[in-house]
């Protein structure tokens, strides 16, 4: 059994959180990883842009309206295993106000429900500055985990208080950071910065890739691709068929909504690439803009990939996906998964020893 601090935590079973990957849902692919023994995490940034009808199923309402719904059918989904979960929000300036909306409709349901505040427990905030949400979010009992790109942006979640911080690699997939420090090297930079527990992000979707981040300081993972690629994950077929058919060169950045994206090579992918190239370089630069300054041709034609994409045109759909798109080659259920995960982990943990030079 492999049990970290972030198990003991939360009270759940295994050190694995399921990312919650916007704007599309992730309502019954939370449920399946909350039943499963890690932390289900619903995806609101759909939410935040307006999509509420595309990330529920057609039914009306305001951001706060339809969380609260997602939230009590979560709860009786993971009835019966008692499962942990919680949401991802984005706090970019672009969404503060939707934000606001999102994490008092968390607060408010596990303040009006004793069974939602024993297993909605964590609240994961990311794309923004995490110390002008202290004040709203500490007050609430809820733990707080924030997603950093850098050394530097732990130091600032720990001044925030944060519970745990999760380090993002850039090989990761959708919203990426604007400078390219991948896991191998963010990890344990951020690990050695701080004493705030840290999970790892970007790059891992087995056992090894568990065991690696244990061996480097970390207290779990959160992985968005690998979950994508399951039998209960809510994304269309077509997406997980594309990720079966890449490798790991199959990947591509572009201008996001809040900054960089990472996308599985297509047809729509490779223009906005080209159109970033053209339209947006200071994405490749170093140089940050944001939705005032971006040229109106690069959102429009993401915003044309994201309807694509709900409309099931495989040909026109932006895709996100991270690099571990290579290393997937299958499409097991949630349980199956990280029960899998679990066992190569504590495998190779095992056997260590033996491939230590006495």
């Amino acid at each position: 059994m492999i049990r970290t601090e972030l198990c003991d935590m939360l009270g759940m079973k295994h050190p694995i959180i399921q990312a919650g990957m916007g704007p599309y849902s992730t309502n019954n692919l939370a449920a399946a990883a909350a039943n499963a023994g890690a932390l289900g995490i619903i995806s609101t940034s759909g939410l935040a842009l307006g999509m509420g009808e595309m990330v529920t199923g057609g039914e009306k309402g305001t951001p706060y309206e339809l969380l609260k719904r997602l939230l009590n059918r979560i709860k009786d989904d993971t009835k019966e295993s008692k499962g942990i979960f919680g949401i991802n929000c984005m706090v970019s300036a672009e969404f503060a106000q939707p934000a606001r909306k999102i994490i008092q409709a968390v607060i408010d349901a596990r303040n009006e429900d004793p069974e939602m505040r024993e297993r909605l427990r964590v609240i994961i905030t990311s794309a923004g500055d995490p110390l002008p949400w202290t004040e709203t979010i500490k007050p609430s009992g809820v733990k707080w985990f924030h997603v950093v790109p850098s050394a530097r942006h732990a130091k600032r979640c720990e001044r925030a208080g944060v519970d745990v911080i999760i380090a993002s690699g850039h090989e990761g997939g959708m919203h990426i950071a604007w400078e390219p420090v991948h896991t191998m090297v963010l990890l344990p930079a951020v690990v050695n910065a701080v004493s705030t527990p840290v999970v790892g992000a970007g790059g891992f979707c087995d056992g090894a890739t568990l065991a690696a981040a244990l061996a480097l300081g970390a207290v779990g993972v959160q992985m968005g691709t690998r979950f994508l690629a399951t039998k209960e994950s809510d994304f269309m077929q077509m997406w997980k068929d594309q990720i079966l058919k890449s490798g790991e060169r199959d990947t591509t950045v572009a201008r996001g909504i809040v900054g960089p994206a990472r996308y599985l090579k297509n047809e729509a992918s490779l223009e906005l690439t080209e159109i970033t190239v053209r339209k947006a370089p200071g994405l490749f630069l170093g140089q940050p803009d944001d939705l005032a300054t971006v040229a109106p041709e690069v959102m429009s034609k993401e915003m044309e990939g994201f309807n694509a994409t709900f409309a099931g045109d495989e040909k026109r759909a932006l895709m996100g996906g991270g690099e571990v798109a290579g290393r997937i080659e299958d499409l097991p259920t949630v349980g199956e998964l990280i029960e899998g995960i679990i066992r190569e982990a504590e495998e190779i943990i095992s056997r260590l020893p033996e491939k230590i030079g006495r």
